[in-house]
């Protein structure tokens, strides 16, 4: 007895329902491996930093400490780290949260361990390897050495750095990762330092409206194209370049919160002359990052044009640019404020808080 068999060729839509379902299938796999810890290179490969468009010179010393692909994903393991803390409860992401462009979103200052207060505000963690200085008053002078603080402070993680090695001693995988990204499995608190600069180095923000209408590749709005040319009248002097900021220091008249005893500058240099000088920040992001200023005391943007307009106050050492003309401030009317704050948000980059490369 003889079977015929009879051949067809499937159709054009048939086809692609095909190359749907297969391409279903490898999103899937791709997102049950996500979990999985990523495997070093077995040849570490130089990692490139790259000076985005309209940026300042790179100031990351990569002569010092070279940027790796090993050395990076050792820095992002230990980023998310808890056991760098006393009790293994807080790592460098339980404050810096990648959503929010890398701040402790919905607190005025930094909540540590025992939930512990700090004074500050946790800053975003952005485009540091281009950054001159670190922090609210400009104590940190080398990326390399700026998560020593957060670790040894007892109202943050309160350990030590021989704690947190002999932690990460006892870990086979650490050994591992530690080999990949330094040639041997010897874990040392220098090392730890320098893997966590080398991850933080890579997180650069470029890639907002604001950057992409330089490029020519995006439109502004009228209302957007409006608040940029405000904001260069009023606020571009302090918040300048591709990074937003001078990275100065100034005293903007805010009030001094007895609360968390903060003198800004004035704690670096006892120089009264620096009293309540606190770092400008960038803007880049500011939509996300709120709450606003070193201890958190705005919780949004139309807040702290609200302060800069009608709030400021008159201090021996304000800064000259807000006591102009017989006003003290900066004279914004209602609708000027709501056209700044619509160029502000063109500095928000969404690949940059969603990029899976920096997410734990």
């Amino acid at each position: 007895m003889f079977i015929m068999i009879k051949f067809f060729k499937p159709s054009r839509t048939e086809r692609e329902t095909a190359l749907r379902f297969l391409l279903f299938l490898s999103v899937l796999t791709l997102f049950s491996c996500a979990d999985d810890p990523m495997e070093p290179l077995s040849e570490d490969e130089v990692y490139l930093l790259e000076k985005p468009s309209g940026f300042p010179e790179i100031t990351f010393d990569v002569t010092e400490n070279p940027v790796t692909v090993n050395g990076v994903a050792l820095g992002k393991q230990l980023f998310y780290e808890g056991r760098l803390s006393r009790n293994n409860t807080i790592s460098c992401g339980f404050c810096h949260i990648q959503e929010y462009a890398f701040t402790h979103h919905g607190h005025n200052v930094s909540h540590g361990i025992d939930d512990r207060l700090g004074i500050r505000n946790a800053p975003p963690l952005q485009n540091m390897a281009f950054l001159k200085n670190y922090t609210w008053d400009g104590a940190g002078h080398h990326l390399d050495e700026r998560s020593l603080v957060p670790i040894t402070t007892d109202f943050e993680m309160d350990s030590s750095l021989p704690e947190a090695v002999g932690k990460l001693n006892a870990d086979p995988k650490y050994k591992k990762l530690f080999k990949a990204a330094y040639g041997n499995e010897n874990i040392t608190g220098e090392k730890v330092l320098k893997a966590l600069s080398q991850f933080m180095a890579t997180m650069v923000s470029a890639d907002s409206k604001y950057d992409r209408m330089k490029k020519g590749t995006a439109a502004f709005t009228t209302e957007e194209n409006q608040g940029m040319a405000l904001f260069q009248q009023k606020c571009a002097s302090c918040h300048s370049g591709g990074l937003f900021t001078d990275e100065s220091y100034r005293n903007t008249g805010m009030y001094y919160n007895a609360q968390f005893g903060d003198r800004g500058r004035y704690r670096v240099t006892l120089d009264w002359n620096d009293n309540m000088k606190f770092r400008v920040p960038s803007l880049r992001n500011v939509e996300y990052t709120a709450p606003y200023m070193h201890d958190g005391r705005f919780y949004t943007l139309e807040a702290v044009m609200n302060f800069y307009s009608d709030n400021v106050e008159n201090q021996p050492n304000i800064d000259p640019l807000l006591k102009q003309n017989g006003h003290l401030g900066i004279p914004m009317t209602g609708q000027e404020k709501q056209l700044i704050i619509a160029f502000l948000k063109t500095l928000s980059d969404k690949n940059f808080i969603a990029n899976p490369k920096f997410a734990e």
